[in-house]
């Protein structure tokens, strides 16, 4: 490389630098599949803005792949899992919540949900304890002197580790089972009167009956939060801290929660000066197609194309739902890009292609598209919004159904129960979407209110990690809630005090009018007897 541009290439790096105040050294703990595919879109931004980011990577993983960095460096820590464990894990999860739950009882769904959440947890204390407990890492991390911590608050043990390192910590997160993390731990205010419940699929227009549907639900993951393993969790936090302290206690201290959605997606509700909405911050321009796909999407014509996607977590449909799907795919007029990794449909129509892996984005983004077939997933949806793409939500797990319920609830999306439905069912669905314009008109009412903002939120993201690097923290942002006990919070206290004075004060003026009137009483007989 010649002198000229070494000098080029000093300069670029410098002025990355002065562009984010100094560029810092930032600790990951990450989550997979979905959650990664966020993440990394945060990561490879730091990076690019010549920031030191290294990613806490267990011997087995599933999507965090050390040998794709982008640049980023990864510390990889021995587990006692293997990679085909892991998997096992997330794909009994997976396919129990998809096709089984939804068989049961509410009372028999809470319960095996509960069991598959206790044993979720279990795993996660096991890769934190392969971590925390390794002395030569926990040295290494002291050592290399990181300055915040970047973690997914569905993941616990990012927290800890910043609290043995002694630096601030940030959260990127979507959601909890029931919002109790984001309630308990980060402090915010979630009123079920018009706050729609996690796994509910209301909306904020509630009816009576809605409303105590939402009422019930809210209860339950309160006493289920507070039957979950926590007491587990909090000894071993106390345990490596050398302290008494608790998981809730411990998430508490974030200094900002990176929540994934924004205001095109969520219904209007109070949140906290630290907690900022990024969501979208993976969403991108459209690439050019590959040429043979290119050529396919061409050949639809006028009608164009639907794209149709159930995400990276499921990977196969039974072969009865994969027919009834196709037959309905036959009989419409479009060209269809599907993402299916199982035995073909015997169904599967002429306009209708399969590929293992689809270039998502870039499909929704190409003009030709019509509709999108979604399970739900926030990254899917996003680049739905994104691009102005109508939805036919076909959920299946998780945050899917909440999800889909919002979109239905904004009018740019059709639900499908994929469980119930008929051939007919999605086709109805397709014609609706694709046919009735008002679909379109509020995907792109959506896609033009997500443009709309002040400042992408890729880099509203990373405004807010430089923002806490930069100050070592962000404490002023948190709320005083979090010293105060349930009792304080609640105003408890402050209740029983002024009732106690009301009280003592209505029993003074009885004992006062009594004392009166017995006076006046004694005052009576004795004029009485003169």
């Amino acid at each position: 490389m010649s002198l000229e541009k070494w000098v080029s290439a000093l300069l670029l790096l410098q002025l990355l630098c002065f562009s984010c105040g100094s560029c810092g050294k930032v600790l990951v703990w990450p989550m997979e599949y979905s959650h990664w595919i966020n993440l990394k879109s945060i990561l490879d931004e730091l990076v690019q803005r010549g920031h030191e980011v290294t990613v806490l990577n267990p011997s087995a993983t599933v999507f965090v792949d050390p040998g794709n960095s982008s640049g980023f460096h990864t510390e990889v820590f021995p587990v006692e899992t293997t990679q085909e464990d892991l998997a096992s894990i997330f794909e009994n999860l997976i396919t129990l919540w998809s096709y089984e739950f939804p068989k049961l009882s509410a009372l028999e769904y809470g319960a095996a949900l509960q069991k598959q959440l206790f044993e979720y947890s279990s795993f996660i204390k096991q890769q934190c304890k392969s971590a925390v407990l390794n002395k030569d890492l926990m040295k290494t991390l002291k050592k290399a002197k990181y300055e915040v911590v970047l973690a997914d608050a569905f993941y616990p043990c990012g927290e800890l580790i910043a609290e043995i390192l002694g630096i601030p910590f940030i959260y990127s997160l979507r959601l909890t089972v029931g919002n109790t993390l984001e309630k308990y731990c980060g402090g915010l205010s979630l009123p079920p009167s018009y706050v729609p419940v996690p796994m509910t699929t209301l909306t904020d227009k509630m009816t009576f009956m809605e409303r105590v549907k939402n009422m019930l639900f809210f209860i339950y993951f309160d006493f289920w939060f507070q039957n979950f393993d926590m007491k587990d969790w909090d000894w071993f936090y106390s345990d490596v801290l050398g302290k008494p302290t608790t998981l809730c206690e411990t998430m508490g201290k974030a200094d900002m929660w990176l929540i994934r959605t924004y205001w095109d997606f969520e219904f209007p509700r109070p949140y906290l000066p630290n907690f900022e909405f990024v969501g979208g911050l993976h969403c991108k321009p459209a690439n050019p197609l590959p040429e043979e796909m290119e050529k396919f999407v061409q050949s639809s014509g006028e009608h164009g194309i639907v794209v149709f996607s159930l995400g990276s977590m499921l990977k196969n449909l039974p072969e009865e739902k994969g027919n009834l799907i196709a037959a309905a795919l036959a009989q419409i007029p479009q060209k269809v890009l599907w993402r299916y990794q199982g035995k073909k449909p015997d169904t599967l129509g002429p306009n209708t292609r399969t590929y293992d892996w689809i270039p998502q984005n870039d499909l929704l983004g190409h003009p030709k598209t019509k509709a999108f077939i979604t399970h739900g997933g926030t990254n899917g949806i996003y680049e739905a919004i994104y691009h102005g793409v109508p939805m036919i939500g076909v959920p299946m797990f998780g945050d899917q159904p909440d999800n889909i319920a919002h979109m239905k609830a904004k009018g740019a999306a059709v639900e499908v129960d994929f469980h119930t439905m008929t051939t007919a069912d999605m086709l109805n669905a397709l014609k609706t979407v694709i046919n009735n314009p008002s679909y379109k008109e509020n995907a792109m009412r959506l896609s033009r209110i997500h443009h709309d903002q002040p400042m992408k939120p890729l880099d509203r993201a990373v405004f807010w990690i430089e923002f806490v690097m930069r100050h070592k923290g962000a404490k002023h942002l948190r709320p005083a809630s979090h010293d105060l006990t349930w009792y304080q919070y609640y105003s408890l206290d402050v209740i029983g005090f002024l009732l106690a004075c009301v009280a003592t004060v209505v029993f003074i003026v009885i004992k006062c009018c009594l004392f009166c009137c017995g006076k006046l009483g004694r005052k009576g007989k004795k004029q009485k007897k003169e």
